[in-house]
Formats: structure tokens, sequence, C-alpha cells
């Protein structure tokens, strides 16, 4: 159910919408290190994982500058569809974690491999840095607190997207929930 998600465009439409609602809102902001206003500054990437017929607009991270001469610095945006510079999207990344978390039904990394096309090299890194460095992140820390205490941190994305799922409507509502959770934690 979750790997055919991952190949629908309505999630990426639901992620960049959420994501462009963001962008608006942090722009209405002013700078937080000089207080100019703040203007796009929008970039391309490159992600993997999703539907290859992906339109183009969706692989676009919402982001600002500020447009005062003499600062001029960015200002990142949270995104559902990103997560910072990783080259894969959130929701795949959110969801090869969660089916390698489940148990006893968990997937092994030669099944993930194969499913989504990702290097064993890289999922052993990302099994690395979700189980020992995210769970103490500022960003699970601010999600952490909204949830109730049956997502079990080391179980963290499986138990996580179980709840989101549980308490959605339908697969997609839950998954885009969980995306939304994990960017700006609620």
């Amino acid at each position: 159910m979750l790997p055919e998600l991952l190949q629908k465009t309505s999630l990426f439409r639901l992620l960049f919408v959420i994501d462009s609602d963001l962008a608006a809102r942090k722009r209405e902001e002013r700078c937080p290190h000089c207080g100019g206003p703040l203007h796009k500054a929008n970039y391309r990437r490159k992600p993997r994982g999703g539907p290859v017929d992906i339109p183009e607009q969706y692989c676009i991270r919402q982001s600002l500058c500020c447009g005062n001469e003499g600062c001029r610095r960015r200002c990142s945006v949270e995104s559902c569809l990103f997560i910072g510079r990783r080259v894969y999207w959130r929701s795949v990344v959110l969801v090869v974690m969660a089916l390698r978390q489940r148990r006893p039904d968990s997937l092994s990394a030669g099944e993930l491999v194969r499913m989504f096309g990702i290097s064993r090299k890289t999922l052993v890194r990302w099994f690395d840095y979700f189980e020992k460095v995210y769970a103490g992140s500022m960003e699970w820390q601010r999600a952490r607190g909204r949830l109730s205490s049956c997502v079990a941190d080391e179980r963290l994305f499986g138990s996580l997207l179980e709840h989101c799922l549980n308490h959605a409507a339908d697969a997609l509502s839950g998954l885009v929930a969980c995306c939304r959770l994990l960017a700006v934690g609620t």
C-alpha cells in the first residue's frame, strides 16, 4: 500500500501545496537576522524515489532571501517534500524506514534495495542516522512533544507512521500528516 502511494503524483502535489503555504507564511515575517523583507529564492532539486513523470514544479525547494542589500541571507522554509539537503523525498525516506522498522513483518535491506532502487550503502547510512542521531534532534523533539507515548523512539518511523495512518481517513492523508508533523511539528 505505502510503496504504491509513493508513485502517485497526487501525494507530491499535496506536499507541494503545503510547502508553498509554509513559504507564504514565512515570507510575511521579516528576516530573522536584520528585520528586512523576505523575497522568494527558490531552487530546483533533483529528488529521487518518486514517480518518474512528476511535474517539475514539485521539484522546487521553497526558500527565501533577505531583501536588504547588506544582509541578503537565505531563510530556510520547513518542507514536507524534502529533508534538508538529502536527495530523496521525505516521504520515500519515511516509508523506507517504516517498512524496515515494522516488526515482525519488516522488509530486509535487500528487498528495500530492489523495491526502491536505493543503494545498500545509502540504506545503511539512513538506518545509522535515523536510529542514532535523529531521535535526539530538535526536529524530532519538536514533533515528539505532540505525540502520545505509543510512538516509540526505538522504532521511530515505523511507530510514527502507524500512529498517523491509524488517525487518518486514508493512507494518503496519513502519510501527508506524518510528513507535515516531521516538517513543522504540528
